[in-house]
């Protein structure tokens, strides 16, 4: 266990800021509050917090985060109160402690019915201030890194689970890209430690037999570098056992295609620099087709910047470049953490993590009041998503995740595009709303006043923003129905029609003469025989509506209801019991 003259000097090195004195404070206030306590592997309390206020002072936070990291289970674990640590170390500690706190106090509970509902107040807790998360993906780090320990063998599935789907992405989102990789992988070796083994075995072999090659690649690689006038260093990059098993779980390929088990990472000392080597790269050795990346025109959502090639290098051999300033590494390695700077003071701007969409989308979605099932979809769906780039009309860029629709598109622009969305153009050509994007696309969305948005766009988003904005679209809806004198309810009916003259005028008949209205129509599927429409209804009266789909089955036409999710619509979930999907 590190000392706490050892973590001092530690921090010394990046921080002359650093006040000693409290810091001792905060050492040997946590050594005697968890004096009498044992870690499940039978070893002091203390070394626990110090683990983790050393995994911050590797990551060069300030003296508030650090000290919160030393006292951050005083208050749960101990008879400490939050008036304590405000008394002895100030408000701005004590804030941290007990958010710290009040997310620690959840995991125990957690399951997989509250695990929605927990997440909720983590994010919560993190808007305030994000170093509560850095202090919390700390703890779950050293956590994990001794998880065998745990006796509860169902706790060490659910905290790996969790690890996996939480507290990885938010260290990928947070750009801290060595946090993550140990977390993915400490999970992996819970959730399916014979994959891993077989892997690491393999990667040994493959490690064994290259550290040569490596070597004499890279000093090849710097002197070409070199004699083009560019000065840089070269460092090896080892993928982990995760993240390998996952790349051959997508692209389905054996671990001996893969090229960049072990890659190359140039380090030069300007962004100039960055594009003169990869054209010094690319006119010497020829280039692995599909394996280019600028992520420093276009950065990742997370802001990380990198160039990333493929080439036939040296002696043949197939290997990954990847090419960055000094500032570029430093972030991929510390993600937010290396914006504090320690240039006039260790304060950080309180604002900053607002430069973050995501996390600012999904605290609207939460205090927007959308259910806990929602915002935990839309963090599962956003996390690990890559990007396609979009063009407004403008010129302006939207990024989406991939497979994003111009349904994601529009509301990304503004909720209210989204809402009145009625068609789009891609590329000057009339596309469907559903229309999967692609990288560089200039897409134009139409819109109507008089416009709605359709519940079956659910299916057909891959943004939780869009996603959420529908449904609290509807629900608002709902709840102005509920308040008038007469009650209307929702239902989406898709009909396949053969390509016939009044065919569409014979169904759009059968809604208005029973009393139901058309919401929204739409084209959903088109072929040579049929088309497709999904009708957007809003139902007045249930046994009009069964008379409805009864003459719908009469006139011979293939058909299915789709149910929404709606807690107070007991009239939908009648309608289910009667008429089952054709």
């Amino acid at each position: 266990m590190i000392n706490n003259n050892e973590l001092i000097d530690q921090i010394k090195t990046y921080n002359k800021f650093l006040n000693s004195e409290s810091l001792n404070k905060a050492y040997n206030f946590a050594l005697e509050a968890h004096q009498n306590q044992k870690r499940d592997e039978g070893v002091p309390y203390i070394i626990h917090p110090v683990a983790v206020a050393k995994i911050l002072t590797e990551l060069k936070l300030d003296s508030a985060t650090i000290t919160t990291g030393l006292l951050h289970d005083t208050i749960e674990d101990t008879k400490v109160t939050y008036e304590t640590v405000k008394k002895e170390f100030g408000e701005e500690v004590a804030n941290l402690v007990e958010g710290v706190t009040k997310i620690s106090a959840l995991e125990d509970k957690a399951s997989d019915d509250s695990k929605a509902e927990n997440f909720r107040k983590l994010i919560l807790a993190t808007s305030k201030d994000i170093r509560v998360l850095l202090v919390k993906l700390a703890d779950r780090l050293h956590n994990m890194r001794t998880i065998q320990f745990v006796k509860d063998k169902e706790k060490i599935i659910r905290k790996a689970k969790e690890t996996m789907e939480i507290y990885a992405p938010l260290a990928d989102r947070m750009g801290m890209n060595r946090i993550r990789d140990e977390l993915e992988d400490l999970s992996f070796s819970v959730l399916n430690k014979p994959a891993r083994d077989l892997i690491l075995e393999r990667l040994n072999f493959i490690k064994n037999n290259r550290d040569d090659t490596f070597k004499n690649i890279s000093q090849e690689l710097i002197e070409i570098l070199k004699k083009n006038g560019v000065t840089a260093t070269i460092t090896g990059r080892e993928k982990t056992p995760f993240s390998i098993w996952r790349k051959i779980q997508n692209k389905k390929i054996s671990l001996e295609q893969l090229t960049d088990i072990i890659g190359f990472r140039v380090i030069v000392g300007s962004v100039e620099d960055c594009y003169q080597t990869l054209g010094i790269f690319h006119s010497r050795f020829p280039t692995i087709p599909g394996k280019f990346k600028d992520y420093i025109s276009t950065p990742k959502i997370n802001n990380y910047k990198s160039i990333h090639t493929a080439v036939i290098g040296p002696k043949k051999n197939r290997i990954e470049i990847q090419i960055r300033t000094q500032d570029m590494h430093e972030f991929a390695q510390r993600g937010i953490a290396s914006h504090w700077k320690y240039k006039s003071s260790e304060k950080f701007s309180e604002l900053s993590w607002k430069e973050y969409d995501w996390l600012r989308d999904l605290v609207e979605i939460i205090e927007a009041g959308t259910s806990p099932e929602h915002y935990y979809e839309f963090t599962k769906l956003q996390m690990f998503q890559e990007n396609v780039f979009c063009f407004t009309p403008k010129g302006s860029v939207i990024k989406l995740p991939k497979k994003a629709t111009p349904i994601d598109f529009a509301y990304a622009v503004h909720t209210k595009v989204g809402n009145s969305a009625i068609g789009c153009t891609i590329n000057g050509s009339h596309a469907t709303l559903q229309t999967i994007l692609k990288n560089g696309d200039l897409v134009k969305i139409e819109t109507s006043k008089n416009a709605s948005p359709s519940l079956h766009w659910l299916s057909s988003s891959a943004t939780g923003k869009a996603r959420s904005a529908i449904r609290r679209y509807w629900q608002d809806k709902s709840t102005e129905n509920i308040n008038t004198a007469e009650k209307n309810y929702s239902s989406t009916i898709e009909v396949d029609l053969p390509h016939k003259p009044g065919v569409l005028g014979h169904i759009t008949s059968l809604i208005g003469l029973n009393k139901g209205n058309i919401v929204n129509l739409e084209i959903i599927k088109r072929n040579k025989e049929h088309l497709t429409f999904s009708f957007d209804l809003q139902i007045k009266d249930l046994k009009n509506f069964t008379n409805l789909i009864s003459q719908i089955k009469q006139s011979n036409l293939r058909f299915k209801i789709i149910r929404h999710k709606q807690k107070k619509n007991a009239f939908i979930r009648r309608i289910f019991e009667n008429f089952k999907r054709n």
